[in-house]
């Protein structure tokens, strides 16, 4: 494993469980909660001993170890998609459960920078009783903790609300670190170990700022402070439970000293409990839960508002990092959808190919390469882009090699299914890079791995101009060839593909034989315009026309002027530019910008005087290529945007297609200090109010907000797949494929930023290296659809799917003679026939996820007992599988409804069903058995279990609005 994590790792993570295994085998009443399982894995795997295992598991048993929350790491709430979410939690929980029996049930989400309202469902469907949160505004804290409201029900979905509910915490004003001022010393309190110093601790063990020993004359100092600070807290809760969490980041790698103070401590106030008003004892967050739970008290309901966006001080808000490294945010988005793709790709091979040539073991690995990797970016200090370069790089490298494992898997399963079916076609090789095609005469496999029928094109680059395409059947397939915008010595060749759900096919991709062609994509290029000397009295238009929008473009500013859509014949006046905030770096002249804080001087800045206009266009499509410069004589752009609309032909099916405006930017290396956006401006009547999306799974109302300082930063919000602004009857919707900040500045306005790079001399940036002096050019894709409500309420998810799952390219050569083309056309679907499912639900899992354990709690339990759970291989024949209706109640009168789905016709494709057991989100639970607290609320006043889903008779389920579930499926034959 990498480097640093190995530094990390073993300099202070290996000391704390070590240390802390140790020392609480000394005292019965000691306590601690682990969280992270990718540390403790790396842990349990190379350091931890025989007895240490044992210890662990006697301390679990105990409940004097507890795991909390139990995903591979704490992720990020605002920039991180759900299906990455649910990802990690399903590692680090299959882990737990396999190893220890043991299932998570509480939440300590206590440092991601703002709460979403997708946590709350999240961590409600994976079976836990109680959400715990720190970081919100702070002044809306204070409001919070002076009336007693820092507790609540929170219903974070509107369709599902009471059904997925949970209590939730939210620390008070000290949050989750201990108040480490004492009045009788002028170093810190309660740390006494001090402060963690990695990779090279002190050799005499004398660690910086370590606290003063507890003895005979300063204890009673002590306990005064420590009681005088609970009871300050205990004002701000409804009962008097007080929690008071014992330690900080970097703690408790010395647990000796540690322990051995506090033990001393905790006994003197016990002992005086009469005189302090107080008892104390250590305890869990479960600990902590089950007492509040107890009190029987009836809670406020909070409804799907989130927590967002995150300001720490007047002109300290933190939406900087929606945009922050965003090279990294892409990386981490392809590679998420790269292992979507490859799970579904090894399900099908391993049901239809048991007999396989392919060790399915090794597989395995390569797959579990790239959840790691996925799965541990998704930290609050991962795809934030709130690391140092070096982690960052860690992060890359993980998911570069994971990525690079599972093309080879795909690769090697088509290879051998290829050579299985003898047909003639063998492939000496798959070519899996990503700049394109080696030679000429090969073949293109593209494969689909939603699970709908998708209708699209790919692009990949050759070296010629003059091409054919064909299908399996030798058929002409539509394409189009064009100059690169990118590179000079080669061309871009956009091939139409239709390809049904979870199936792949295969294209020839020869230098021209004979009359059928692809079409070839002719440029046209303008003269570059002063957009500050426009003339707007006679103004030239330049229409560009598909199906759906014609779009034009100002002759005399070469910008985009207004699209209008074609079926219900609206125009939107609209254009497109370019901003930078200018920031400061200097914390002697005011606020600063870093990867975490967004703290512009001022408006934002045009940055371009004129702009170049390319257009190329084909009987398939269109690209208008825009080129910023800084003035009418630079030499090189800054920015460039490529707008793409594609035009169907008849006979296949172009309403996504058609309804898209694909844009795709090119943006930096940008000047130190400055803060890039793409400003959208429109004449609808938007009253500044923005839509965004909450993880890619619902969506949130986003007015704008007026403050007394930092307006501007306060009205970023995090967009992850989708934003849109609406006036009464039209609504322009963006979809991205990696996460942006955006806001809505202006009436009719949307701006996303898009990169950022800065420096600044704060001290705790410079000693971590968080300065985001980022150099980088970055290229994200935001795809525009403009419409009717009702008609983008249809589009955009499906849109934002096909925009996040785009086809997998593969390049295969021929070996030896041509090979004679197979005779009947087949949609090589890995297996018999494809998987579709209907267009309001999405298929969210589709794999193999390899787990030992037994579904059956009680069994699972008695083979840890019996020390046998981790033997033999991984287990092939469980198949993991997750629908999710992507709609809520009453948004659309047809897709909102509920769906039934029939399991066993919908995966006939992979084998016969013979068992289906619906299982809570990650796996860990029957459904049948998790019983889940319910808090009392005004409106539902009886406290008990909720047990909140009708289960599936028959393999027959009705999936309702916004419903994620969750099947294991066994298949004959296994």
């Amino acid at each position: 494993y990498v480097v640093f994590l190995q530094e990390s790792m073993h300099a202070y993570a290996a000391n704390v469980y070590t240390s802390v295994v140790e020392e609480l085998m000394k005292g019965k009443h000691r306590k601690f909660i682990a969280v992270e399982q990718e540390f403790f894995r790396l842990w349990w795997d190379a350091v931890a001993t025989d007895m240490h295992k044992q210890q662990v598991h006697q301390l679990l048993q105990e409940g004097r170890l507890e795991f909390v929350i139990g995903g591979q790491v704490m992720h990020d709430e605002a920039v991180t998609l759900i299906d990455d979410q649910i990802l990690q939690l399903t590692e680090g929980h299959g882990f737990l459960y396999e190893t220890f029996g043991i299932r998570p049930q509480f939440s300590w989400h206590v440092d991601p920078f703002g709460a979403s309202a997708t946590t709350p469902t999240l961590f409600a469907l994976a079976g836990f009783n109680a959400h715990l949160i720190s970081r919100i505004d702070y002044d809306l804290k204070a409001d919070m903790q002076k009336n007693k409201k820092l507790q609540f029900v929170w219903q974070g979905s509107p369709s599902l609300s009471e059904r997925q509910e949970i209590f939730t915490h939210v620390m008070d004003q000290y949050s989750y670190c201990t108040p480490s001022q004492i009045p009788f010393s002028n170093r810190s309190g309660f740390y006494w170990n001090g402060i963690a110093a990695f990779p090279d601790p002190p050799k005499d063990g004398v660690y910086p700022n370590m606290s003063l020993p507890v003895t005979d004359t300063n204890i009673n100092l002590y306990a005064q402070t420590m009681v005088a600070n609970i009871k300050e807290r205990a004002a701000w809760f409804r009962t008097s439970d007080v929690l008071w969490p014992w330690g900080c980041d970097k703690q408790f790698f010395n647990a000796s000293v540690q322990y051995s103070n506090m033990d001393l401590l905790l006994d003197y106030i016990n002992k005086h409990s009469d005189e302090f008003g107080v008892t104390v004892q250590y305890a869990t967050v479960g600990d902590y839960f089950q007492a509040i739970y107890n009190r029987n008290l009836t809670w406020e309901i909070r409804d799907s508002q989130d927590f967002l966006p995150y300001s720490t001080e007047p002109f300290q808000a933190w939406t900087g990092f929606y945009t922050s490294r965003s090279t990294l945010k892409g990386i981490a988005r392809r590679a998420s959808s790269l292992l979507y793709a490859g799970e579904s790709f090894f399900t099908q091979y391993v049901r239809k190919h048991p007999a396989s040539s392919i060790c399915k073991c090794r597989a395995l690995r390569q797959l579990q390469s790239l959840r790691w990797a996925v799965s541990e970016v998704q930290h609050h200090d991962g795809i934030t882009g709130t690391e140092s370069p070096k982690v960052k790089d860690m992060y890359t490298n993980n998911l570069m090699y994971g990525m690079f494992n599972v093309k080879k898997l795909m690769a090697s399963i088509i290879m051998d299914m290829n050579n299985a079916k003898k047909n003639g076609e063998v492939y000496s090789s798959i070519y899996i890079n990503d700049s394109g095609i080696p030679d000429v005469d090969q073949y293109v496999v593209v494969y689909n791995p939603l699970a709908w029928n998708i209708t699209t094109f790919v692009a990949v680059s050759v070296s010629h101009l003059e091409m054919s395409v064909y299908d399996e059947l030798g058929h002409s397939v539509p394409a189009q060839v064009q100059s690169s915008a990118e590179s000079h010595s080669t061309y871009d060749l956009y091939i139409l593909v239709e390809i049904s759900g979870l199936s792949y096919r295969k294209y020839n991709v020869k230098p021209l034989n004979g009359k059928q062609s692809a079409f070839i994509g002719r440029s046209v290029k303008y003269k570059r315009k002063d957009v500050t000397r426009a003339n707007q009295q006679n103004r030239q238009l330049l229409p560009v026309v598909n199906n759906c929008y014609q779009v034009l473009f100002d002759q005399n500013t070469n910008l985009m002027h207004s699209i209008t859509e074609r079926e219900s014949n609206q125009t939107v006046q609209l254009t497109q530019e370019f901003l930078e905030y200018h920031v400061n770096g200097d914390v002697m002249k005011g606020p600063i910008s870093d990867n975490y804080l967004f703290a512009p001087n001022a408006s934002a800045v045009p940055v371009s005087k004129a702009v170049g206009l390319e257009v190329v266009s084909g009987n398939l499509m269109t690209e208008i290529r825009q080129y910023f410069y800084s003035n009418v004589t630079s030499q090189d752009y800054i920015y460039a945007v490529y707008t793409r609309m594609y035009t169907v032909p008849e006979g296949y099916d172009g309403k996504l297609l058609c309804h898209r405006i694909e844009q795709e930017y090119s943006v930096g290396p940008l000047e130190l200090n400055r803060e890039a956006v793409l400003r959208t401006s429109t004449n609808l009547n938007t009253r500044q109010l923005l839509y965004t999306d909450s993880n890619g799974y619902q969506i949130q109302k986003r007015p704008f907000k007026a403050y007394v300082n930092n307006t501007v930063a306060r009205n970023y919000y995090p967009m992850v797949q989708t934003a849109y602004i609406e006036d009464d009857t039209t609504r322009l919707m963006l979809l991205a494929e990696r996460a942006h900040g955006v806001s809505s500045q202006g009436n009719g306005q949307v701006e996303v930023m898009l990169h950022r790079r800065l420096w600044n001399n704060l001290q705790w940036d410079l000693n971590y290296n968080l300065t985001l002096n980022d150099s980088s050019v970055v290229r994200p894709v935001i795809w525009l659809i403009l419409g009717t409500k009702s008609v983008t309420n249809i589009l955009y998810r499906t849109s934002g799917l096909a925009l996040e799952h785009r086809p997998v390219i593969m390049f295969g050569a021929f070996s030896g003679d041509k090979p004679k083309l197979p005779g009947q056309l087949q949609q090589n679907s890995v297996h018999g026939s494809p998987v579709t499912i209907p267009p309001n639900l999405h298929l969210q899992t589709l794999s193999i996820p390899g787990w030992r354990y037994s579904s059956n709690h009680a069994e699972q339990v008695h083979s840890i007992r019996l020390g046998k759970q981790k033997e033999g291989d991984a287990d092939f024949s469980r198949v993991l599988l997750r629908i999710r209706h992507l709609y809520e109640v009453g948004e659309d009168p047809v897709l909102s409804q509920p769906v039934m789905v029939n399991l066993k016709s919908l995966l006939k494709g992979l084998g016969s069903v013979m068992a289906v057991e619906e299982r809570s989100l990650t796996g860990t639970w029957d459904v049948n058995t998790l019983k889940r607290w319910k808090w009392k609320t005004a409106r539902y006043p009886s406290k008990g279990f909720s047990n909140s889903t009708e289960t599936s008779e028959n393999c027959i389920v009705m999936v309702h609005p916004k419903e994620i579930r969750t099947f294991f499926v066994y298949f004959q034959g296994q």
